[in-house]
């Protein structure tokens, strides 16, 4: 198997870490003895036997590729949760990306911010822990666990009031067929990073793209221009949000500009 387990003695040395055991407890979980489980862990076994992957495999509920070609200490809670509940691609052969994501020292995921000056960046960045690691990154008290966040700073009014320079708080979302229109951070091929209304056209295959701001026209981006979709949760701004108009003060500032009009006027006269 040689070059094919480079992943394996990291990846089960995490699994076992991350369920909090000991290697005599999983040892004995997985009915081997220590030491080989030792071996398995240090890589001194180059070529671990069959029955051992799928052992450990058919255990941490994941496929033998994965162990072997995929290095999960990089890819996010949330996902490997998504690979223990069916959804590995390998063994379903679905088209789920894996995330990339950061995680602090006590392996939490972290919340990347990517601001203005990184949206170029980002686009081709996405999908790369090394990139991703170059982002700011912070920590925020009493959010669900079982989402993946990432705060993206808006650019424009297209979306007020919220206003331009905010930043939102979206989750990633891996099903993209919105039952109602939703306000997301949408990341396209030919777009970059847009915080729109969106709402999925499944005749046509396409997402519909609306702004708040009436002044702009909605647009439609093709399905498989999407790169990612981060459903709105939060978002924060130090400027305090304009209350509407209503009509009576409309009215009433039209006919205080008509009074100022008709004094200058009568003034000129």
């Amino acid at each position: 198997m040689g070059s094919q387990s480079f992943f394996w003695a990291g990846n089960l040395k995490f699994l076992r870490k991350r369920r909090k055991l000991s290697q005599d407890m999983l040892a004995e979980n997985l009915g081997m003895t220590r030491a080989k489980l030792n071996a398995h862990e240090n890589g001194h076994s180059k070529s671990p036997a069959i029955e051992d992957l799928l052992l450990c495999a058919d255990y941490f509920r994941m496929s033998v590729d994965t162990l072997l070609r995929v290095d999960l200490s990089k890819i996010s809670e949330l996902k490997i949760r998504d690979l223990e509940a069916g959804n590995d691609v390998f063994l379903s052969g679905s088209k789920v990306r894996i995330l990339a994501t950061t995680v602090s020292s006590s392996n939490e995921d972290n919340i990347e911010l990517v601001p203005i000056k990184a949206k170029a960046g980002y686009l081709g960045g996405f999908g790369d822990p090394e990139y991703l690691s170059t982002l700011p990154v912070f920590n925020l008290p009493n959010l669900p666990k079982d989402k993946k966040y990432r705060m993206f700073q808006t650019e424009g009014d297209s979306m007020l009031p919220i206003a331009d320079g905010a930043y939102v708080i979206g989750s990633y979302l891996s099903e993209w067929r919105l039952a109602k229109e939703t306000p997301c951070v949408v990341v396209t091929a030919s777009e970059g990073i847009s915080f729109k209304m969106l709402s999925f056209q499944a005749e046509e295959r396409n997402f519909l793209l609306r702004s708040l701001n009436p002044v702009y026209a909605p647009y439609k981006v093709p399905a498989e221009e999407i790169r990612e979709i981060w459903k709105f949760e939060y978002y924060m701004s130090d400027e305090f949000p304009q209350e509407p108009l209503t009509l009576q003060q409309v009215g009433i500032e039209i006919s205080e500009i008509n009074r100022k009009l008709g004094l200058l006027q009568g003034g000129n006269l």
